[in-house]
């Protein structure tokens, strides 16, 4: 039987994300540290940052795990945090309290970011966020992203990306404990080829996917 492409989306035509919601936040909470490999695309993320940074931008930041482990692997850089889910953000400033290093900025990535206000970045991270907004945001937000970097500037963006068939993605689901019909409705699932053309037409440099697990992906640019 010849399968049919996953065709680049998932729920790409519905504009639904229920990050918003506490239920929703909280579940993902509990079973982040058992998501398949996931260790290995967080090592990969790090041993891609430059050797010196001074600021770092995290986009739909979570509870704050990436970011941590790149301020461990970067002592002393300054970091924004950026998400917009209520709970996320509450663990965010329980994690960086006491730090005035990190700032904690409420926003919602389907909306534009306030490039001029946030400044310039030496490196810009995103762990499995931005594939809950729509391809045509996804697109606007690497272009902002392009506008953010510093000369030299890195994108590293741990994503979720959609697989080349229907029966891969079932594979996928599988291997994630989930069921076709439970799937996350907040998934706006993207190939990776495309969103890394879209990349190199913004006008990123050293544009690649530089690590991959079925459905996780380590997708970097330099700008």
């Amino acid at each position: 039987m010849v399968m049919e492409p996953m065709n680049a989306a998932n729920h790409a035509d519905q504009d639904v994300n229920l990050w918003d919601t506490p239920t929703h936040a909280l579940g993902y909470l509990a079973r982040a540290d058992r998501i398949p490999y996931r260790g290995e695309g967080e090592r990969t993320l790090l041993e891609c940052l430059p050797p010196s940074i001074g600021r770092v931008l995290d986009l739909g930041s979570g509870d704050g795990r990436l970011l941590a482990l790149v301020r461990l692997a970067r002592p002393g850089i300054e970091a924004v945090a950026i998400d917009f889910s209520e709970t996320m953000l509450g663990r965010l400033r329980e994690r960086f309290d006491d730090d005035t290093r990190v700032s904690v900025v409420p926003h919602d990535l389907s909306e534009p970011l306030p490039v001029s206000s946030l400044g310039r970045f030496d490196a810009i991270v995103s762990s499995f966020a931005i594939h809950h907004v729509t391809h045509p945001r996804k697109r606007e937000l690497y272009a902002e992203i392009h506008r953010l970097l510093s000369p030299g500037g890195v994108f590293l963006n741990l994503e979720h990306v959609s697989s080349a068939t229907t029966s891969l993605h079932h594979q996928f689901l599988a291997s994630m404990n989930v069921a076709p019909e439970d799937e996350d409705p907040s998934n706006k699932l993207l190939d990776v080829e495309t969103q890394l053309g879209w990349m190199r037409t913004i006008g990123f440099a050293d544009v690649d996917c530089l690590w991959k697990w079925r459905e996780l992906a380590l997708l970097a640019a330099t700008r």
